[in-house]
């Protein structure tokens, strides 16, 4: 096994001739931050009256008197007496969601964030590896730090996805890149029970050179659990309870609390914690993906440090949690996770312990957020124009929603909704006109159909959905865990073939339709699946489309998870994809009629 994979933002070895003469005085800083209350995430302790001096992107010194790393030239910042922290990290975040990393970064950033360790797989499935390239350029050159991970859970079944995935040798070139540091969630945990050749030579070529390899292992306990973590796979979010926490711990493995927009598990979690008492250096909060109003609403590290603090959790524990733990994790402690000589000034400045809300956010000693704007410059790349045409689909007619037969009712097998991401298999008696299988008002069972809308081809299903419950015509999405097919629900073919449409005509989004009309829509030009518009634009449009959906009678609160997770074949019971309706659990097709 090779040493771990480097992480290069500026070169140490280059640097500490500089941070050496700056620490002695024989040379002097670029910017001191005086009177700090200091958080030492090695000692945890809060130091009075500490001094930080910077050269350059690093630390080069931090005691009780940096008077001497001071000249006529050098920026002096009375933080007086506030609290002065490590930039807090996201340890397993999806960004190829909504918005541009660009957009991301500002809202993040004012939450004291200042790492992001990235999953793009849903850019990978839709844009495959010359998508995850251009996706790279798009988190490079930004106040904020992006890592990228090799998406490690494509496709999730060869016999039904559709999904575009990395080869082997396009994974040993992706991880030359300086930014990506490994393997992303393994969230097909029985590929390495069952010791897939494919997915068994990705974790060895990960291993053998020093990568890291994040894990998912929901439903895995016991030998299996054992068997995934003997295979190089260490760290886990899925956890929703203590005891799951715990096994894992036990087994060495780093736990990533997940309190984000699909799941929030930091109330069941942290207080068990606490009482049994357990070592806190192996585990971390993350987001796993946050929406355009949940990061408005609540924030992102940040809450889950003030969700933390309020359970009872100590707020240097709960900052350590955010910061250091991260950077051990991947490695890459010599150079991030802690405010000491020789790290990357990434560093935060906030005034209340109990209630961490940043008002001074520096990135390699670099000021880029200041009392809630973001003040450092954030251009937008170029965005080339073959990234914005992934949706490949003929013009739609009311005929292609159709289900034929030749009898006047018919049992239809149906996808039933228990809630927005987890179905069942039920069934209802529906009428058919003129040939055409009818969707029931009464019964509340819809027509729900996917279409591929990345490779070109012809492959296309229509089914059931039962117990969605919106007085709408149409409700549609191109963006879908993990195979990006388009999605389209309706209670009328005629509304389903309009929101089709619209949506081939944006090259991607969500759209909601009524009686012939456009109610709602949000473009996500960039692969179907992020928008390239402003944040508070995507976030407006994406509240339009849940709003008009919730208020239209939907049985649930979050409509838009809805075609979100119709095709995700990790989750029981019953999905549709392109290829067809499937059985997750027997791994076998559905007709859509018994």
């Amino acid at each position: 096994m090779q040493s771990p994979k480097k992480f290069v933002a500026s070169n140490l070895a280059k640097s500490i001739s500089s941070l050496n003469s700056v620490a002695m005085g024989d040379k002097k800083a670029d910017l001191v931050l005086k009177n700090c209350s200091l958080i030492s995430v090695y000692t945890r302790e809060i130091i009075p009256k500490s001094q930080i001096s910077i050269v350059g992107d690093r630390i080069a010194y931090v005691g009780p008197d940096a008077n001497h790393t001071i000249s006529p030239k050098t920026a002096v910042i009375d933080v007086k007496e506030k609290y002065v922290a490590p930039g807090f990290a996201d340890p397993h975040i999806h960004i190829d969601q909504f918005v541009l990393p660009s957009e991301l970064a500002k809202k993040s950033l004012l939450c004291g964030v200042t790492s992001l360790f990235s999953d793009p797989i849903d850019i990978v499935s839709t844009t495959g590896y010359k998508g995850f390239q251009e996706f790279l350029k798009l988190g490079e050159n930004l106040p904020i730090r992006i890592f990228q991970m090799v998406p490690g859970g494509l496709p999730v079944d060869s016999k039904f996805s559709n999904s575009k995935t990395l080869s082997l040798s396009q994974e040993k070139a992706a991880i030359k890149h300086p930014n990506v540091l490994g393997l992303g969630e393994v969230f097909s945990w029985t590929k390495v029970t069952l010791r897939d050749s494919r997915t068994m030579t990705s974790l060895s070529t990960m291993i053998d050179n020093g990568c890291i390899i994040n894990g998912h292992t929901a439903g895995a306990s016991g030998k299996k659990l054992n068997a995934y973590v003997s295979s190089g796979i260490l760290s886990c979010h899925e956890p929703t309870n203590y005891d799951q926490v715990l096994e894992r711990l036990r087994l060495g493995m780093w736990i990533m609390i997940r309190e984000g927009s699909i799941r929030r598990d930091l109330r069941v979690i942290i207080p068990k914690v606490l009482s049994n008492r357990i070592y806190l250096n192996r585990l971390m909060f993350c987001s796993d993906g946050l929406d355009p109003l949940d990061i408005t609403k609540y924030g992102h590290i940040d809450h889950c440090i003030n969700e933390s603090i309020k359970l009872g959790l100590e707020p240097i524990d709960a900052l350590t949690m955010a910061s250091r733990n991260c950077f051990d994790y991947y490695n890459m402690g010599k150079d991030l996770g802690g405010i000491a000589p020789g790290k990357l000034a990434d560093i935060i400045i906030f005034n209340d312990l109990k209630s961490v809300k940043p008002s001074k956010v520096f990135v390699g000693g670099k000021l880029v957020a200041s009392n809630g704007s973001i003040v450092a410059p954030i251009k937008k790349r170029a965005i080339p124009s073959w990234i914005k045409n992934t949706v490949k689909l003929k013009k739609f007619y009311s005929k292609d929603f159709e289900i034929k037969s030749k009898k006047k009712k018919v049992r239809a097998n149906t996808i039933f909704l228990q809630n927005e991401i987890i179905t069942k298999l039920s069934s209802a008696e529906l009428d058919t006109s003129n040939g055409n299988v009818l969707s029931s008002v009464d019964k509340d069972v819809w027509k729900v159909a996917a279409f591929d809308r990345i490779h070109g081809t012809k492959n296309h299903v229509v089914g059931f959905l039962e117990n969605f419950g919106a007085d709408i015509g149409a409700f549609a999405s191109t963006w879908s865990f993990h195979e990006n097919d388009l999605i389209v629900i309706g209670s009328n073919d005629s509304d389903m073939a309009l929101a089709a449409n619209t949506l081939r005509k944006t090259q991607g989004g969500l759209v909601v339709v009524k009686s012939g009309k456009i109610q709602a829509l949000l473009q996500l030009k960039l692969a179907g699946i992020i928008s390239i518009d402003p944040f508070e634009k995507v976030s407006l449009n994406f509240e339009q489309i849940n709003n008009t959906i919730v208020d239209s009678g939907c049985k649930f609160s979050r409509p838009h998870l809805i075609p979100l997770f119709l095709p995700f074949l990790a989750l029981p019971s019953i999905r549709i994809l392109s290829r067809g309706i499937v059985d997750v659990k027997n791994r076998l097709f559905l007709n859509p009629i018994s």
